[in-house]
């Protein structure tokens, strides 16, 4: 049931990992945490929440290195950051998406999920690449990345990649089809949550017109593998219900 692979990419001159545990149903790709690498989700024990919908064969996950989170807080200059989330995601859609698709045979959009960085990574994939992805679980998210790096102004690579700086500009086929997707975007409001985070977001998503739904759960919902826990698994069970 589990797979991984790991091969170098010129894109982020690095070698990376893709690591799937399931081998039927719809295709997850969960991106890690700020530092997390593809086997975060196993060591935090959310394999073992979603073992019931990968064992009934509802849905198989995926996961890559968080390259493009682990950026944001290596010593390099904030260009470079940008730079290297701008190319993070161009691996996803070139090399981890195509690498899904040979792996399951499945031809159809695929999901995201992911929290914290993960849930920018994840929403931005919809946001980015509707063509290829249709819909995402984005928890605890922090959307705005640019808190992290010295410049307060982005550069074209890190434009094109945040969603709060390239969907207000979307026009064309490109926000038509990003229309027909969906971003839910799921946080707590106890120890380090935000949810003004996400309705950022979703305030910038709902002008354009794509279909996006903020749920909060309450205070008593830390920034915390506990709290992910609970929450994709409730989610992915009412999408393949």
């Amino acid at each position: 049931m589990f797979l991984k692979s790991r091969w170098y990419s010129s894109r982020i001159q690095r070698e990376a990992t893709l690591a799937r545990w399931g081998t039927r149903g719809q295709p997850v790709l969960v991106f890690p945490t700020a530092g997390g690498d593809a086997e975060e989700i196993e060591r935090f024990l959310m394999i073992r929440a979603l073992d019931p919908l990968i064992s009934a064969g509802k849905i198989r996950l995926y996961s890559c290195d968080s390259v493009g989170g682990q950026a944001w807080f290596e010593k390099s200059s904030p260009e470079h950051k940008m730079w290297m989330q701008h190319q993070f995601h161009q691996w996803v859609k070139h090399e981890v998406v195509p690498a899904i698709r040979m792996d399951s045979g499945f031809d159809g959009p695929l999901w995201t999920a992911g929290a914290s960085i993960g849930a920018f990574h994840a929403a931005a994939s919809v946001c980015r690449f509707p063509d290829q992805f249709s819909r995402a679980l984005s928890m605890s998210g922090t959307y705005d990345l640019l808190r992290f790096c010295e410049l307060k102004t982005p550069t074209e690579y890190f434009h094109v990649s945040s969603p709060l700086h390239f969907v207000p500009h979307l026009e064309g086929r490109h926000l038509d089809v990003l229309k027909t997707r969906k971003i839910f975007l799921v946080s707590g409001e106890g120890k380090w949550e935000n949810l003004g985070e996400s309705w950022r977001l979703a305030n910038v998503l709902g002008e354009k017109g794509m279909p996006n739904y903020v749920d909060s759960w309450g205070p008593t919902w830390d920034h915390d593998w506990v709290t992910w826990r609970a929450m994709l698994p409730k989610y992915l069970h009412e999408w393949t219900a």
